[in-house]
C-alpha cells in the first residue's frame, strides 16, 4: 500500500526552526536532551521533519490550563 502524499510532507531544518521561533543552535541543544520535534537525518546530513511529527510535537508541548 502507497503511502499518500500528504501525509510524507517534511520541512527542511531551515523552514522548522522558522515555524518553531528557535534557532538552529536551540534545536539541536534541544535534540541533544531529547526534547526536540522527531526528525530524519538523510544520507548527505541533512535533517528533514514531517509535517504530522512537528504538529504532533507541538500537541505534546501542550500545558493544561491551571485552575
Amino acid at each position: 500500500m502507497t503511502t499518500p502524499k500528504a501525509n510524507r510532507q517534511t520541512l527542511k531544518l531551515a523552514e522548522a526552526l522558522d515555524e518553531i521561533g528557535v534557532s538552529r543552535a536551540a534545536f539541536y541543544r534541544m535534540r541533544a536532551r531529547g526534547k526536540a520535534p522527531r526528525h530524519l537525518k538523510l544520507p548527505n546530513g541533512q535533517i528533514r521533519i514531517r509535517r504530522a511529527d512537528l504538529d504532533a510535537w507541538f500537541d505534546a508541548c501542550e500545558v493544561p490550563e491551571a485552575c
